[in-house]
């Protein structure tokens, strides 16, 4: 199943995504992570369109093709995410829809399901995946990625800039070599000097300056009243199994509708690319229809 790349103006800044299966009826908006891309989410999207499901991918703003914001400080948080991706919804004419996200995308769908910023979402989110995200992220972890995303590396070429991905992503999983390739040709920009860099706005890191507990969002997932799934890459540094705990005591878990598997050879996050994971997350979307 090919896919399709479109623009929109959402809260007033280019929104990048890629669209599968455009002509199914059920859809399923699947977001990428903090300093990564739509692009992410091929293999998942391709495995859900050809299950029947319309796939969106957005690139987040600051990242990918989508418009860098000229409001670092405002924009790059949560609630502004959330905005744009109510208004995604609006402009594709999304009335329902699933939602599976890696990391940030995980976060940022637990604010749009809860409904606490904007009440009608939470009747437009029918289910919840969370690829190794959780209401709460330790503290070393958001460290270790604020340090590295806030200043991305640059190299003379491609070819060690994929060599730079396959060690910093290595707790993904296994990746093909076409699949690295793919990544790292989908995740790179040329500076002015001629290098290459990862291809985000290395300002999106003020989310961690300017909103410092912004991914502290307990009051949200305990609003959800939807099936959620949580992803956790066995080896996380991101996702503590004493979070995972506290999730099974209040919210969605106490009321029975969390199921939480664990993904073996990965940390933080599981790619969605082989077998297992993307029949975990489709028959989940199937069961919660």
């Amino acid at each position: 199943m090919s896919m399709t790349s479109h623009y929109l103006t959402c809260a007033g800044r280019e929104i990048h995504y890629t669209e599968w299966g455009a002509q199914h009826p059920s859809t399923v908006i699947a977001w990428h992570g903090l300093a990564r891309t739509g692009r992410d989410m091929d293999e998942l999207a391709g495995h859900l369109s050809a299950r029947g499901y319309r796939v969106i991918c957005p690139d987040t703003i600051g990242r990918g093709l989508s418009q860098w914001s000229p409001l670092p400080q405002q924009e790059y948080c949560l609630s502004f995410f959330a905005r744009i991706a109510t208004e995604l919804f609006d402009q594709l004419g999304i009335e329902k829809a699933h939602w599976v996200g890696t990391s940030m995308g995980g976060a940022i769908g637990t604010v749009c399901a809860s409904g606490r910023l904007d009440a009608g979402m939470k009747q437009r989110i029918l289910s919840l995946t969370l690829n190794d995200n959780a209401p709460q992220l330790a503290p070393a972890a958001i460290g270790r990625i604020r340090a590295y995303a806030g200043n991305p590396p640059a190299f003379a070429t491609v070819l060690e800039l994929e060599a730079f991905f396959r060690q910093v992503y290595q707790p993904y999983g296994w990746l093909s070599d076409a699949q690295w390739r793919r990544l790292t040709e989908t995740s790179t920009r040329r500076l002015p000097d001629g290098r290459v860099t990862p291809h985000y706005d290395p300002a999106m890191v003020q989310q961690f300056i300017s909103h410092p507990d912004d991914y502290l969002i307990w009051d949200h997932y305990d609003a959800l009243e939807l099936p959620v799934l949580c992803l956790r890459g066995a080896d996380s540094d991101l996702v503590l199994p004493e979070t995972v705990s506290e999730m099974w005591r209040r919210g969605p878990g106490l009321a029975g509708l969390l199921k939480v598997v664990e993904i073996k050879g990965c940390g933080h996050a599981p790619a969605l690319n082989v077998p297992d994971q993307l029949a975990q997350v489709a028959d989940f979307i199937e069961a919660a229809n």
